[in-house]
């Protein structure tokens, strides 16, 4: 998730560390703060991937910035990234949302609908927080106003995500050629 962020903010321009770290921490940081420790050494993997290139230029009144490139091994790997997403870029929610910033990225909508119909046949699988007998227990089922009130949010907004995929399916269908 990560990388797949930092791929996609230099994929839109270069930039240094910190103003990176904002750009992911306003994407994830409320989910998943972006520390310090975290980021460089994603940086550095990165870079010794060969997918991000570093340009130390003068700072302006401390110490010099060293700003981040994409390669086009970089941008190869993003769009790998975003094309044939695992599993858990599909079912976790965070993910997801990461993938789906990005997306746009592909360009080709035959590309961006394979990766959106994915997601759509996830959701339409029957599932739950909790389960009785491997049986999902539904929001009606639950005697507990918090586990009622969990269920209730997670159904509206499975459901106005799919509405939203459907959609965003039909349009993606109309501008094939």
């Amino acid at each position: 998730m990560l990388e797949l962020a930092i791929l996609g903010f230099l994929r839109e321009r270069p930039m240094h560390g910190y103003e990176l770290r904002r750009r992911v921490a306003a994407l994830t940081g409320h989910v998943r703060p972006i520390a310090d420790g975290t980021l460089y050494p994603a940086i550095k993997r990165m870079e010794a991937a060969g997918w991000l290139t570093r340009e130390t230029r003068a700072g302006t009144a401390a110490a010099p910035r060293h700003m981040l490139h994409l390669t086009p091994a970089g941008e190869e790997e993003l769009l790998r990234r975003l094309g044939r997403p695992e599993e858990l870029d599909i079912s976790d929610e965070n993910r997801w949302f990461v993938l789906l910033a990005f997306l746009r990225d592909l360009e080709e909508p035959r590309a961006q609908a394979e990766v959106l119909r994915r997601r759509l046949a996830f959701l339409e699988q029957p599932s739950s927080f909790f389960y009785e007998d491997d049986r999902p227990v539904r929001a009606e089922e639950q005697d507990d106003p918090f586990r009622h009130g969990m269920l209730t949010i997670a159904r509206a907004t499975s459901e106005a995500e799919t509405a939203w995929l459907r959609t965003t399916l039909a349009e993606l269908e109309d501008r094939r050629p």
